[in-house]
Order: structure tokens, then sequence, then C-alpha cells
């Protein structure tokens, strides 16, 4: 997992230390000369070393920095726009700012990366887990839909969800609502047989905002927890797609809207992500196959342009490979 990111950070830092290295030699051979010809007036850089044994970050310094680790970031899938303002933060932190010789510059700029990245992370970032259990004291059902496009395992990943709210104790229903795909419906079937849940669908072709009201209506009546609502994920132009979510949430008002993609697809999910996010609201991202993500630069590319957190993540085919995010727990794997 995030080999790739791995190693290029680990790169980065190695040529750090050693252009830090060459510097420090630089500094204490110029000081020296300075002492031995007894010069007054010595840049602000020598000054501090000198007298309290501190160096200067410089501007220039920190611009070499960057360049390079832009290249990294963007190689592993963090879009642009990230990019730039994981820079900005990072040069207005690093400027001017005085280390001691026995810092590494190496620790102190992946320090703040690290810093910088949870803080986009954790934006808005709130636990399903408590969610549910909130919302459920205040109504029943609980209603969730999913969206995303097709082929990403969003109605694998409605399945994994349904199996871990019973594993909390809560009653499940499922709603087939991509009435559009052929077989979408067969596919979510086959989940709710597996899983011992109940099915709400209608015909291929039928009003989807029909079948999740139908499913709610069903939940009403047999005091059901949760509602899980699968809808198209793909239609013949976009506006026919987003009318479609938009009827979705006028009738059906869901309690929470989840986008669902790839962690591999990177930037095409990016940019999905921000069109689903612009168009139709959503409160929340769930990214599947995260294990075969060598990058890992997807979940923090999505955190940034929704301003909505990553919830789960999909690590394999299992019902229960499904990993509740953590930014600490991600920070770790791609910086270990």
């Amino acid at each position: 997992m995030f080999k790739a990111l791995k190693e290029k950070i680990k790169s980065l830092r190695k040529k750090i230390e050693e252009e830090e290295k060459q510097e420090e030699q630089r500094i204490q051979e110029k000081l020296k000369e300075e002492v031995k010809e007894k010069r007054v007036g010595l840049k602000e850089k020598l000054t501090a070393l000198v007298v309290s044994r501190e160096v200067v970050i410089d501007e220039k310094k920190v611009e070499n920095i960057l360049e390079e680790l832009e290249i990294i970031l963007l190689e592993s899938d963090v879009a642009f726009e990230v990019v730039d303002a994981i820079s900005e933060a990072l040069k207005e932190r690093l400027v001017g700012r005085r280390k001691k010789i026995t810092e590494k510059l190496s620790d102190i700029v992946i320090e703040e990366l690290k810093s910088i990245i949870l803080e986009i992370l954790d934006t808005n970032r709130f636990d399903f887990d408590e969610f549910v259990a909130e919302k459920l004291r205040e109504k029943k059902p609980l209603n969730i839909a999913f969206v995303g496009v097709n082929g990403t395992g969003k109605t694998t990943t409605i399945a994994k969800v349904a199996n871990r709210l019973m594993k909390q104790g809560y009653s499940v229903v499922l709603a087939a609502g991509d009435t559009f795909r052929a077989g979408a419906i067969e596919q979510l079937e086959e989940h709710a047989k597996r899983l011992g849940v109940r099915l709400i669908k209608h015909k291929q072709g039928s009003d989807p905002a029909a079948v999740i009201f139908d499913a709610i209506k069903h939940a009403e009546s047999k005091g059901i927890d949760v509602v899980l609502a699968d809808t198209a994920g793909r239609m013949h132009t976009k506006k026919n797609l987003l009318d479609q979510l938009e009827k979705i949430k006028r009738v059906t008002k869901p309690d929470l809207i989840i986008f669902v993609d790839e962690s591999i697809a990177g930037n095409d999910a990016v940019e999905r992500a921000k069109m689903f996010a612009e168009t139709v609201g959503i409160d929340g991202n769930i990214l599947t196959k995260l294990d075969a993500d060598p990058k890992g630069g997807t979940a923090i590319s999505i955190s940034y342009v929704t301003g909505k957190p990553v919830l789960f993540f999909g690590v394999g085919q299992e019902y229960d490979d499904l990993v509740k995010f953590d930014s600490k727990w991600l920070i770790e794997r791609i910086f270990s």
C-alpha cells in the first residue's frame, strides 16, 4: 500500500539531508574564514549560528524542496490545486524559520507536511457510527443514499456498510435505486440474499425515487433502522443523471449522501467527486480498492476538493473488508 509514494518521500528526505550537510560544511568553512580575518557584520545566518546555534531556513532552499515535492505529489495522484495549496502552506511555515543546528531540515519538512495533510484530511470530519446512533435517536428509519459512477464498487460497498450496521445491531433494508443499468438490481439482490436482508425493487427502467420511497415506507412499517439506497451511476447524459439524483433528493430526503469511487482511479475519481459535490451535494466519501493503491493521493485530493471527509476505505472483496477512516492511520502508512 502506497509503496511508490513512500519511496519517493524517502528519496526526497535523503536528498534534503545530503544538501543540508553540504551547506553546513560551507557555513562552517565561511565562519572559520570570517573569524580568522576578524571581519565583522556577519550575515544573519552566521550570526544565528554563533549566538544561538541556530540557522535560518531561507526561501531559496524551501523553493528547491518544493519543486521536487510538487512533482512527487502530482505523480502520486494529488490534484494540482491540492498540491498548490500544500506548497503555499509549507512555504509559509518554513521560510524564515529558525532551526537548531542539531535539527534535521528533512525532519522539519516532513513533520510540517504531515501536519498540513492531516488538516486537509480532517476537514469537516465526523464519525459515521456516532452519526448513525445520534440520528436514530431522533428518527427512524435513517435514509442513506450512495452515489458515484458504475464499476467503482458502489454496490459492493453498500453491502459492506449493511454488514457493518447489522453487526452493530441495526436492522437494514436495501433499495435498488439503480434502475438504469442492466444487472444492477440483480447484483444488489444477490448481496441482499447473502446478508439475509430485504431488498425493495421495481422493474428495470422504473422511477428510482419511487423505489427508494417504497423502501422508506417499508422500513417505517416494519420498524427497520436504516435504508441503504443504490442510485444510477451512468445515464445517457450528465444532465439526465443529475436530474434523476435531484429528484431522489427531493422525494426521499436522504439523511446522508455518500460518494463512492476507487482509490486507484486517481484524478478521475477526484474530478467525479468534485462534480457530484457541486451538482448534487455529498456528505462524505468512501474509497474502494485502497489495498491496490500504490500512490495514496486520491484520499487527500477528494477531502480537499469536496470539503467532505473520507468515511471508509474498501480493502478487499469480503463484507468485512471495510476500514473506518483514520487520518493518522493513513499518514503513518504514507510516511512510515
